[in-house]
């Protein structure tokens, strides 16, 4: 079971490769004799449903005593919550450095009958390669890099996935030929910062060079990334992003506030003014170019103007997508402790105020769609509507269409026929690949 970010979903794969050669196979939670549960810490919501599902799984193991399970990924990794977990009738407890321990810690906890607790403190060399059962589908994910050295006063991250670390490219380029010759048409290249991949690596590389090699893996489509950290966003980066064919469209690149003072109490490293001139240089050198982003309301100490500084840039870049969050307090963090914390309300109202502004942005967007031929991946039925299918366009959106489970898979064209705030349809025209 899968908690958090794409990052997760990476490791729930690796951990499905690790269980799966150990003889275990994939069954309904009712009959299984494994149960591991990969976690988020991001917000203590994430964390809540994990503690729901440990209940849930504890009125189970009454009927099953032998059943065995383990709990990994960011929630190990948070002061004070390993002794919480012990009280929750766990046998396992595993980190996010050490996943690939798993195997033996379920072999000693099969032994032992006792509850194993293995958590690093502290991250070791990355381990190549690991085992791997991938998700059914038409993309992948593929990490460049772990970890972060940003320390953003609100992100438990750099505490629970340790400092950068990066991948050596010759493992990254074998793991997405590998992908490709399986029949993978999109990858995305993870990282939580990936403009500092290359750091620490003797060799002289950065992720300009990675996407330029990336580009050149026979059999592959598309190529994505994510995610962008705006402070160190180079022409370079950007200059490949516009040359190379198989590099998609779509920018991801958190603005989080359009206060200058909230970016600083955020540790976010640039200003309003930066971002800005950013993404205008973005666009002028990628005029197709798809932003998305992410922001927060309520972050402790921010004013009414502060608020109204973000609503400006949100107006003024004209955002694609956003992903708009209330702040809410995450223990372990600088941000948890800061005075002037802002109430629910004002909270509330203010993502409610975002979320018009941007929610007419994307109207506009979509609308502007209509009547173009885009080129779309085809990803399987739709979800609202098993009849339909649903595909990604190169700037990453989501499209409906009628059309025949053999174009699973494809690349197909498909012209647009009606945009709405949270939907676009449209009708295939041909394959294309």
């Amino acid at each position: 079971m899968t908690y958090g970010c794409q990052m997760n979903v990476r490791d729930s794969e690796i951990i499905a490769g690790f269980v799966e050669d150990m003889g275990y196979q994939a069954v309904d939670l009712e009959t299984a004799d494994l149960v591991v549960l990969n976690t988020c810490s991001v917000r203590h919501s994430a964390e809540n449903k994990v503690f729901g599902k440990l209940g849930e799984l504890k009125h189970l193991k009454k009927k099953k005593p032998a059943m065995i399970v383990a709990l990994g990924g960011c929630m190990p990794q948070t002061p004070g919550m390993v002794e919480r977990l012990k009280k929750m009738d766990v046998d396992i407890v595993f980190g996010t450095f050490n996943i690939h321990e798993l195997p033996r810690l379920i072999e000693e906890a099969q032994e032992s009958r006792k509850p194993v607790v293995r958590v690093w403190e502290k991250h070791g060399p990355i381990i190549e390669p690991l085992p791997s059962i991938r998700n059914a589908g038409v993309s992948a994910f593929v990490n460049v890099m772990y970890g972060c050295n940003n320390f953003c006063s609100y992100c438990i991250v750099p505490y629970t996935r340790g400092r950068e670390r990066s991948r050596h490219p010759e493992a990254i380029i074998n793991e997405v030929e590998a992908l490709a010759a399986q029949g993978y048409k999109e990858i995305t290249l993870l990282g939580q910062n990936v403009n500092s991949y290359g750091r620490g690596l003797q060799e002289k590389v950065d992720f300009a060079d990675l996407l330029h090699r990336v580009n050149q893996v026979s059999g592959l489509e598309r190529i994505r990334f994510m995610t962008s950290h705006p402070k160190d966003m180079s022409q370079r980066l950007i200059d490949a992003i516009a040359e190379e064919n198989k590099v998609c469209e779509h920018i991801h690149v958190a603005m989080q506030s359009g206060s200058n003072k909230v970016l600083q109490r955020m540790n976010r490293a640039y200003t309003r003014d930066h971002f800005l001139a950013l993404t205008e240089k973005i666009r002028q050198r990628i005029p197709d170019i798809v932003l998305s982003t992410d922001i927060i309301v309520g972050f402790p100490g921010e004013t009414e103007a502060d608020f109204l500084d973000t609503l400006d840039m949100v107006e003024k870049i004209r955002f694609e997508t956003a992903f708009t969050f209330m702040y809410s307090v995450r223990e372990g963090t600088r941000a948890a402790s800061l005075e002037d914390q802002v109430d629910l309300e004002t909270k509330k109202n203010r993502l409610l105020r975002l979320n018009k502004v941007q929610y007419q942005l994307a109207y506009q967007f979509n609308k502007s769609l209509e009547g173009t031929i885009q080129e779309v991946l085809v990803e399987g039925p739709s979800k609202t509507d098993p009849d339909l299918l649903t595909g990604r366009t190169r700037g990453n959106t989501i499209v409906i269409f009628p059309g025949g489970k053999d174009l699973i898979g494809r690349l197909i064209h498909v012209r647009i026929t009606e945009g709405k705030t949270f939907s676009i349809f449209g009708e295939p025209i041909q394959a294309t690949g």
